[in-house]
């Protein structure tokens, strides 16, 4: 009997030493997926803040989607489904409220760039926003 329920005991602590690893690699992974994603917005918003203007006015010049792949293991040869693709998409559109009414409304835009990925069954998404001006940093900085 002693047996028994030292061999139940064992059990108990392996399962529950097996499932606390389990859940502790999961929110790394989640974790990595998630600096990821804000990695790849910030680079988009960095690319966003170097255009001019009219480029950003411009149809078609910014993409309006993107794919962004991340090997979490490190290298990107041999590795069928084992890294994770963020998908993005790049929105520019008038500021909101209330700026749109404001004399300065027609010299700004809205950009937002968001980025979804499946992280195992669940759906994630990310995104950033951004106001742009035709007066701002890129013509105080660098005037043609």
């Amino acid at each position: 009997m002693e047996v028994l329920v030292a061999v139940a005991i064992i059990s108990i602590e392996f399962v529950s030493l097996y499932l606390g690893m389990t859940q502790g690699f999961a929110i790394v992974q989640v974790a990595r997926e998630n600096l990821r994603a804000t990695q790849i917005l910030q680079e988009k918003m960095e690319t966003i803040r170097l255009y001019t203007w009219d480029q950003v006015n411009a149809a078609g010049f910014i993409p309006p989607t993107f794919v962004a792949p991340f090997y979490p293991a490190g290298s990107q040869t041999n590795q069928v489904n084992q890294g994770v693709n963020y998908q993005g998409t790049v929105t520019i559109s008038d500021p909101p409220p209330p700026m749109n009414t404001a004399s300065y409304a027609s010299d700004m835009k809205l950009v937002v760039v968001g980025v979804d990925w499946a992280s195992g069954n669940v759906q994630r998404h990310r995104e950033m926003r951004t106001l742009v001006s035709r007066y701002g940093l890129h013509n105080y900085i660098y005037t043609q």
